[in-house]
């Protein structure tokens, strides 16, 4: 498990809803986070698990042809909750956000767990940047891709209560 996870959906869920999304079957999504102890949490709930069957196939001008998650199914099927201006996504593949690129954060993959598990401090660092945008008004106008310098800047801001 990656460190801090319970920690960083616990802070998250404070201020967002939470979903997520996985290009494996669903049965494999379900089975993961059981396993993981996101779905029996007491500090926080999971608004929804997607599964592959929510991806669409691209093809790419270079004529590469790949999956990739469109926020548009989510926006979709709940306008009434979300949109452009109130999702971000974060996934280790930059091309899963190819439809909705202003709304995508990438992060770092977190591979050789028995050996990076006491470096890893993606999920704490990412803790703080999603509490310092939790106020805004249009997540979409952010540069994510600068989020770990933003918050260097900025430090951490006030929780909305």
């Amino acid at each position: 498990m990656r460190p801090f996870l319970h920690e960083f959906l616990a802070a998250a869920y404070a201020e967002y809803d939470i979903m997520i999304w996985s290009a494996t079957n669903m049965k494999w999504v379900q089975l993961k986070m059981e396993q993981l102890g996101v779905l029996s949490n007491p500090n926080y709930k999971i608004t929804a698990l997607l599964d592959h069957m929510a991806m669409i196939t691209v093809h790419a001008p270079d004529k590469k042809v790949f999956d990739c998650k469109p926020l548009g199914v989510i926006w979709t099927k709940f306008p009434e909750h979300y949109n452009e201006k109130n999702t971000i996504m974060f996934d280790d593949l930059r091309r899963n956000f190819v439809m909705n690129p202003q709304n995508g954060l990438v992060i770092r993959p977190f591979k050789n767990a028995s050996k990076n598990r006491g470096r890893d401090q993606e999920l704490r660092k990412l803790t703080q940047y999603l509490l310092s945008i939790a106020e805004l008004e249009d997540f979409s106008k952010l540069e994510h891709d600068g989020w770990e310098s933003f918050m260097d800047e900025t430090g951490k801001r006030r929780r909305r209560r």
